[in-house]
């Protein structure tokens, strides 16, 4: 294990069903059908259009 991921807070997301569908294209499409990658993908794409 990546001993930088010891000191991080776990988060809980509730998901809608488009939004599952859209991680997984998003995983097959771009990640090797790595859902995680995907969902790390998706947080820093939202995260920078909050800072707009």
């Amino acid at each position: 294990m990546n001993d930088g991921a010891l000191d991080m807070e776990v988060v809980t997301l509730e998901l809608t069903e488009e939004e599952l569908e859209a991680i997984d294209e998003k995983a097959f499409a771009e990640h090797r059908d790595n859902r995680e990658a995907a969902i790390r993908d998706l947080f820093d794409e939202w995260l920078k259009a909050r800072e707009d």
